[in-house]
């Protein structure tokens, strides 16, 4: 397995990253003598979010008919930009602490520094124990429906010390949302926290308790809960931690029990997401959940994950969209993707397919009203895991336990071209690309420069045009990369 050394990647991977002080001044067309930034990451190329070019914007050129181009018009400004982040699992921060103290430092940094790393700004964990934990547990001794032995001495090993570093590396602020796998199992109707099974209805109040529970011990942890999804996958039987709820079943658990407790505990702040699964199923379930005025109320939005796609290679963005536009007042947040099944092979091969999921998932989840992404785990081990039922997968960076070395996968890079970027309040602003091969999103940060991220999936190094009120600039992109353009504010 190729091991990229880490001080090498702190030293030339972002070399040259760093978004210039910008002022506050109107966004305006580009002067002849404006240049933009230009960050690359390419397969076979030695290209790692590298500056490899600046752009001289001149007159307005009027593409041809079989000529690429991106056209760019900032005036159209769609949602809200809110982070970019990745889940804290069991597996995550136990493999974390299995590295020196120098490379833990280094990894936060790589992640969560915005001038050394690529700037997260959001994560999810999870309500005790899911598949990437190295055992199933919960916080409280089975059939205790009083919740009286609640406690989360179990994270205060890893996963909460874990976190407080990522929040002290993000500077202090970091948007942290939690996800159950599974109630314990005497609340379920098959006894049973693995293989799906489902919320007994006489636990409807004690489980939404249970929420309560570990938002209280969370915050007391110094770790505030920004929000909560109600269950993960609540539609697939796993061989782990799972429950199932039809979108019936989780409108009124919002309505009855969950929504109302936690305005009663005083916690009606925290954003409730539902679904939490594929882009399948996510209309139909936004339709039972957000037609119902006494639930939608509870609701800030709906997650939705990419593994629909796994059989036949075809991501159901449309759905995205069709919610998006059915449902304008409720938010879009990605909470899981990664790429499957584990292969050493592919690593060492830095199989292109691997990062372009990243990068074709977050422009059209983004360019369809999305406005959070979320990994799945942040980290893995060399095998990667752990996880108790062997269901391994990737992850952007895994840390190797024996050799303490630490490998960046291209999905590293790609998340970072829109992580590292695009900031916090941002605002999506229309973006066309001319070329199939050519997928393009781009936003309007607070200080007022303009992202846009270009992606080539194709085999050949494509030339093409970028036009931005009445200006034109002209760039090639390698095959299988992807780009960054900056243009800092006047």
């Amino acid at each position: 397995m190729r091991k990229l050394q880490i001080a090498f990647f702190l030293i030339v991977a972002f070399s040259g990253c760093q978004q210039k002080p910008t002022n506050t001044r109107s966004v305006s067309a580009p002067d002849a003598d404006r240049t933009a930034k230009v960050y690359t990451t390419a397969h076979h190329l030695n290209l790692k979010m590298t500056l490899t070019d600046s752009l001289l914007f001149e007159n307005f050129e009027q593409p041809r008919e079989t000529q690429a181009a991106i056209v760019i018009d900032s005036t159209k400004k769609f949602q809200n930009f809110l982070g970019i982040g990745a889940a804290f699992t069991d597996a995550a921060a136990e493999t974390f602490f299995k590295l020196s103290e120098e490379n833990q430092g280094r990894f936060l940094d790589a992640y969560f520094n915005v001038e050394k790393g690529i700037g997260y700004s959001l994560a999810r964990t999870t309500i005790h124990s899911c598949d990437f934990s190295s055992n199933s547990y919960t916080y409280i001794d089975e059939g205790d429906a009083e919740l009286k032995s609640f406690t989360v001495d179990h994270d205060k090993k890893f996963r909460i010390p874990f976190i407080k570093k990522a929040i002290d590396a993000a500077g202090g602020d970091l948007m942290i949302y939690a996800s159950p796998w599974s109630p314990p199992a005497f609340m379920k109707t098959n006894n049973n926290m693995l293989q799906g099974g489902k919320l007994k209805t006489e636990f409807y109040q004690v489980w939404a308790n249970y929420f309560v529970k570990f938002i209280n011990a969370y915050e007391k942890e110094g770790i505030p809960i920004w929000g909560l999804t109600i269950q993960n996958e609540p539609m697939a039987v796993q061989r782990w931690e799972s429950c199932i709820y039809t979108a019936e079943e989780e409108r009124d658990f919002l309505k009855n029990n969950l929504g109302p407790t936690l305005e009663k505990e005083g916690w009606g702040d925290k954003k409730i997401i539902v679904w939490d699964h594929n882009r399948d199923l996510l209309f139909q379930r936004a339709n039972i959940i957000f037609n119902d005025p006494d639930a939608s109320k509870y609701a800030w939005g709906a997650g939705f994950h990419w593994y629909e796609d796994w059989k036949d290679g075809i991501p159901m963005f449309e759905n995205v969209e069709a919610v998006n536009e059915a449902y304008p007042d409720k938010n879009l947040i990605f909470t899981e993707g990664c790429n499957e099944k584990y292969e050493l092979k592919r690593i060492e091969e830095e199989d292109p397919k691997l990062a372009e999921r990243y990068g074709k998932s977050m422009i059209n989840d983004f360019n369809n009203g999305t406005v959070a992404w979320t990994d799945w785990n942040i980290l893995l081990d060399e095998t990667g895991g752990p996880n108790h039922v062997g269901n391994l997968c990737f992850s952007p960076v895994h840390g190797d336990t024996k050799t303490d070395e630490l490998t960046f996968t291209f999905s590293y890079y790609y998340i970072g071209h829109f992580s590292k970027f695009i900031r916090p309040g941002a605002r999506r602003i229309s973006s066309v690309s001319s070329a199939n091969n050519i997928l393009t999103t781009a936003f309007l940060n607070t200080d007022e420069s303009i992202i846009v991220i270009a992606m080539n999936q194709g085999e050949n190094e494509i030339s093409f045009t970028l036009t931005l009120n009445s200006k034109t600039a002209k760039l090639k992109t390698p095959p299988h990369s992807i780009q960054t353009i900056v243009l800092n504010a006047l």
